[in-house]
C-alpha cells in the first residue's frame, strides 16, 4: 500500500511538472496614472495572440500612495502562480513600471521574468515639480502622482537598481502645448526621454508615439512581444 502511495504521489508531481512545462508564461499588465485596465486591453490581446496568458489587473491609482497601490504587482504574481503559469512577466504603462519597482525593492523571486515598461518616469516628471502646488493638479494626480517629481527625495529618486531584465520604450511625440515646454529635451508630453532610462535596463527604444497612446500602437505592442520572448528589441520598425 505504501508502495503504491508512493507511486501515485509520484505520479501525480510527474503530470504536475509537465503541466508547468507546458504552461505559457503568464504576462502582467499595469495601467498608468489615470486610467484603467480598459486602457490595456488592445495590448493586452495583441499579447494573448503572441501566445502568453494576459493578466490585466486595475487599480485606484489616484487614490493611496504608490507603496500601497504597488500590491497590486503581488497580485498579478499570485494570479499567474494561481493557475500554473511560469514565468512572471510585466508590461506596465507610465506610474505601472513605478509600481513594480517599489514592490521589488525588497525581493525578486526565481520566477520572475522580464519587464518591459512604456513610457515609464523612472526619474519622476518635471510637470509634477511645477504643477504639485496647484490645487487641481493634486486632485487630478493623488498622492501617488505627487509622488513622482524629479529631486532625490521623490520616490523614483529613492529607488534603488533592480536585479531584473528590463526593457524601455519611450514616446518622442508630443501634441501637449501646455506641458512639453517644462520637459527638456525629446519628450511624449508628460515623460521626457532622458527620465524614462535607467541604468540597468538591457534595451532601449524610442517610437514616434505620445505617452496616452502609446498602448495603443501596433508598433509597440511587437516591439513588446519581442522583448518578452529575446530580452531585446529588433529595433527593425516596418511602416505601417
Amino acid at each position: 500500500m505504501r508502495r503504491a502511495g508512493a507511486r501515485l504521489a509520484l505520479a501525480g508531481l510527474l503530470i504536475t511538472a509537465a503541466a508547468l512545462a507546458h504552461a505559457a508564461p503568464c504576462v502582467v499588465v499595469l495601467h498608468g496614472l489615470g486610467r484603467t485596465k480598459l486602457s490595456m486591453s488592445l495590448l493586452a490581446h495583441r499579447l494573448e495572440d503572441a501566445g502568453f496568458e494576459v493578466r490585466n489587473l486595475g487599480y485606484p491609482s489616484r487614490t493611496g500612495s504608490a507603496s500601497k497601490l504597488a500590491a497590486v504587482v503581488g497580485e498579478g504574481i499570485a494570479a499567474c502562480r494561481r493557475d500554473g503559469h511560469r514565468p512572471v512577466h510585466f508590461v506596465t504603462h507610465s506610474l505601472g513600471g513605478i509600481l513594480v519597482r517599489a514592490y521589488f525593492q525588497r525581493d525578486v523571486l526565481p520566477d520572475i521574468g522580464r519587464v518591459v515598461m512604456l513610457a515609464p518616469p523612472n526619474h519622476g516628471s518635471e510637470i509634477v515639480d511645477c504643477e504639485r502646488d496647484a490645487g487641481w493638479f493634486r486632485w487630478l494626480v493623488g498622492a501617488a502622482g505627487l509622488e513622482l517629481g524629479t529631486g532625490p527625495s521623490s520616490l523614483p529618486g529613492r529607488l534603488a537598481p533592480l536585479q531584473l531584465d528590463i526593457g524601455v520604450i519611450a514616446g518622442t511625440v508630443s501634441s501637449d502645448p501646455w506641458f512639453s515646454p517644462i520637459l527638456p529635451g525629446a519628450d511624449d508630453g508628460k515623460v521626457s526621454v532622458a527620465s524614462t532610462r535607467l541604468a540597468e535596463m538591457r534595451d532601449f527604444l524610442t517610437l514616434p508615439v505620445g505617452h496616452t497612446f502609446i498602448v495603443y500602437s501596433r508598433d509597440v505592442a511587437d516591439q513588446t512581444v519581442a522583448f518578452l520572448r529575446d530580452g531585446a528589441f529588433t529595433h527593425v520598425m516596418m511602416q505601417r
